[in-house]
This record gives C-alpha cells, structure tokens and sequence, in this order.
C-alpha cells in the first residue's frame, strides 16, 4: 500500500511561513494529482489545495489563494504545501493525498497519512 507521511508543521507567528512536506512511499504509485487537506479544531475537514501532476489542473480554497502553493516533485517522491503570510484561522491539521481531477474537481484516492499540526498565534 501507498503511505503518506507529513512533516513540518509547527507553532509560528502570524505573517509567518510554513513549508510542509508530504513523503510518499510503498506499493508502485502513479502521481496523478495530489493534494492537501485540513481540519481545524472542532471543525470538518476541508479540501485547502490541489493540483494535478504538470499543473495543468489546481484548485484552491479561497481563502489560501495567493498565499498558499502545492507542488508536485516526482523525482522525491514528496508533495510540498508552502504557506505564506500565515493568520491564526489557518490553524489545523494538515493532511495530504494522491487523488484525480475529474473535470475540475478533486478527487482523493489515497490512504489518510497522520498528518501535521500547524498551530499560528497571533
């Protein structure tokens, strides 16, 4: 089986930047789109990014748009999340997946890795 394991997360200020890491490994795995969710506390999880493999196809919540990116390297294996100009209400558990676009919308496909916190103070 395909396995998802996030890294970076962390306690930091607003206006700061975060840059996480999604490493994935396991059974033979096609990257055909990947991306990144959250759950804030006591809150639902929430599709935040995506992108497909080339970048042809993405999506972003609004509320990340133009701070946060999603890329894709294929030679690490690793999806990274960046996140700029962070503010407390971007407080959550960050998750990653592989998935689909079907037409322009996201599809995951993959196992829940454990995540990370990423906790910002204001």
């Amino acid at each position: 089986q395909v396995q998802l394991v996030e890294s970076g997360g962390g306690l930091v200020q607003a206006g700061e930047s975060l840059r996480l890491s999604c490493g994935i490994s396991g059974s033979p795995f096609n990257i055909n789109a990947a991306g990144w969710y959250r759950q804030p506390p006591g809150k639902e999880r929430e599709l935040v990014t995506a992108i497909s493999n080339g970048g042809k196809i993405g999506y972003a919540e609004d509320s990340v748009k133009g701070r946060f990116t999603i890329s894709i390297d294929n030679a690490k294996n690793t999806v990274y999340l960046q996140m700029n100009s962070l503010k407390p209400e971007d407080t959550a558990v960050y998750y990653c997946t592989l998935g689909t676009f079907i037409g322009d919308n996201y599809y995951p496909n993959s196992r829940w890795g454990q995540g990370t916190q990423v906790t910002v103070s204001s």
